[in-house]
């Protein structure tokens, strides 16, 4: 089956990297290849020009010579919004948050299944072709407005100050999003995991938690009169404004 989606996967072992290719153009898909990153940063640039289509998503490896995957994903996180899952051995807690703080939607542990690559590839793509039937801006406790048909949240300062966009990645996003459309249910990370990133798994307790850490500092820097995310320890988080 064909699909309209195109990849970009990057490995720095070639043979990698091309039976990456073979698999993911025999699923359907369209793809390319770069195996460095000097080559990413071209590829992307090259998808960006009026001629070219940008990527609906990135596999990238983390453990290549020169610009690493993280150094790479902080580079090009700024042109492209679309899914970045990052192909790697490391198994360190410290290494994944460091994938997240650098712009990273997901990890797959080297070795890994093709079958299993693909149904999380086609996971993110599932999640991010689907488009919410909210339309209506909403707005909460503590001066913070969602539209969430635009995908946006704004705080208007406690001070009395302009209003601040929060500049939220899509997992951030559909964090609040999840939340606040519930205000005062209580989700475990486990759900807000298999919620957020599209399939079931095993919660990791350290994704969840940092990406709300994230959100929550963004608030808090756009001068929000609250905190609209609320811990409850040991059993999950919840949206206090109302």
């Amino acid at each position: 089956m064909a699909h309209t989606d195109r990849l970009l996967i990057v490995d720095d072992e070639a043979a990698i990297a091309y039976m990456l290719d073979e698999f993911f153009r025999m699923e359907g898909f369209g793809t390319a290849v770069a195996t460095s990153g000097p080559q990413v940063l071209a590829a992307v640039e090259a998808s960006l020009a009026p001629a070219g289509r940008p990527f609906d998503l990135v596999l990238l490896d983390v453990n290549m010579p020169g610009m690493d995957g993280f150094e790479v994903c902080r580079r090009i996180r700024a042109q492209v919004s679309c899914p970045i899952i990052f192909l790697t051995a490391r198994v360190e807690d410290a290494d994944q948050l460091d994938g997240f703080a650098a712009g990273g939607d997901d990890y797959v542990l080297k070795p890994f299944s093709l079958p299993v690559l693909g149904s999380r590839v086609k996971a993110h793509l599932a999640r991010e072709s689907r488009r919410d039937d909210s339309s209506v801006l909403v707005r909460f406790d503590g001066g913070v407005s969602i539209d969430y048909a635009q995908r946006t949240v704004e705080v208007m300062p406690a001070d009395g100050g302009e209003p601040c966009g929060l500049d939220l990645t899509r997992t951030e996003f559909d964090i609040v999003a999840l939340l606040s459309k519930k205000p005062g249910r209580v989700y475990d990370r486990t759900f807000i995991y298999e919620q957020v990133w599209g399939w079931s798994a095993d919660g990791d307790p350290a994704i969840v938690r940092e990406h709300i850490r994230r959100v929550r500092k963004k608030f808090a820097e756009a001068g929000a009169g609250i905190d609209p995310i609320e811990t409850l320890w040991g059993v999950g988080y919840r949206w206090g404004a109302r």
